[in-house]
């Protein structure tokens, strides 16, 4: 069983004004208790604010998106002569470069730099227009496509909250397990381990990703495959698990204790996935049952799937869930 002292931190990026750096334009900050009380005891948070990075003062004049939603500029609320769209962009791929250790990156939402999604964008006249990303945080997801990205906020959400550190346990797995000493047999082995953490994200990126490892990997470059690999694997995994998927997973792990276990066995189970399927219980009620047989009756292989023990148990995620 995963737990925090486990393995050393994870190395996360994240907005400085989310760890209390007073930053923001108006001199503040927006400190996050969930990050630092809680995600400070898995990931090694590595500051960035990059305003202040490309020279802006704090307190500072308020910057926003004007143009196309596409490739919006970055320029000053009052003077929009002052564009920092390309200084913006230049500081992603300085980070991008300096940093290739990182393993997530946690956002500020709204932010002209550093929103993901939904910041405004305005049209010339100061009239609002579609919304689009922030321009560091666009230029820093497509030089980095597999790297886990969330922003603060939606981490309230208990579905998206888990889903996005299930993915940095993961990315960061690949890094140890995989990236220390690459080989295609390395490559089929985590596969084989993320097999049902797969399935509950997409049952056709389940079946997609065997299939290529099956077929296509061993005729192609090394090189290729690992960057093939981890970039569909991470893709698929941005699909947020739902209580039907989850509940064929663990239809699926049951069905490796169908010889071992009795009949009034195979009922509390059944009954115990059934509550969940039918939103009564939280996933982890189901789980703690199957994995307590699994401890003593189920394989190797199906002991070690990811899926049963993707990050310490003490974040309590599958609580919520």
């Amino acid at each position: 069983m995963h737990t925090v002292n486990d393995h050393a931190l994870i190395p996360v990026g994240i907005s400085a004004c989310l760890l209390g750096h007073k930053v923001r334009y108006d001199g503040g900050h927006k400190r996050s208790k969930y990050c630092l009380n809680v995600l400070s005891e898995c990931f090694e948070f590595r500051p960035f604010c990059p305003e202040v990075s490309i020279g802006l003062s704090t307190p500072r004049e308020p910057i926003r998106l004007v143009g196309s939603a596409e490739a919006p500029r970055v320029v000053g609320t009052k003077d929009p002569s002052l564009d920092v769209t390309e200084p913006l962009q230049r500081y992603a791929d300085e980070v991008g470069q300096a940093q290739p250790d990182l393993c997530g990156y946690i956002l500020m939402q709204g932010s002209p730099s550093c929103g993901m999604e939904r910041v405004k964008v305005y049209h010339e006249n100061g009239m609002p227009n579609v919304a689009g990303s922030g321009a560091y945080a666009a230029r820093l997801m497509k030089n980095n496509p597999a790297l886990p990205v969330e922003e603060e906020g939606r981490l309230n959400d208990a579905i998206l909250r888990e889903n996005f550190i299930t993915r940095v346990f993961v990315y960061h797995a690949w890094r140890q397990e995989v990236m220390q000493q690459p080989s295609l047999h390395e490559v089929i082995q985590f596969h084989s381990r993320h097999k049902y953490q797969l399935m509950a994200h997409s049952y056709e990126g389940y079946k997609a990703l065997g299939k290529y490892l099956a077929e296509e990997a061993s005729e192609l470059p090394l090189t290729q495959v690992l960057e093939t690999y981890i970039l569909r694997l991470m893709t698929f995994l941005k699909n947020r698990a739902s209580r039907k998927s989850h509940t064929n997973v663990l239809m699926h792990i049951m069905g490796y204790l169908k010889k071992e276990i009795d009949t009034d066995t195979k009922q509390d189970l059944l009954e115990a996935i059934e509550q969940y399927r039918t939103n009564k219980v939280h996933l982890v009620v189901p789980l703690a049952l199957l994995k307590h047989y699994l401890k003593r009756h189920g394989s190797e292989y199906i002991r070690t799937q990811a899926y049963l023990d993707p990050y310490p148990h003490e974040l309590g995620l599958r609580n919520y869930i």
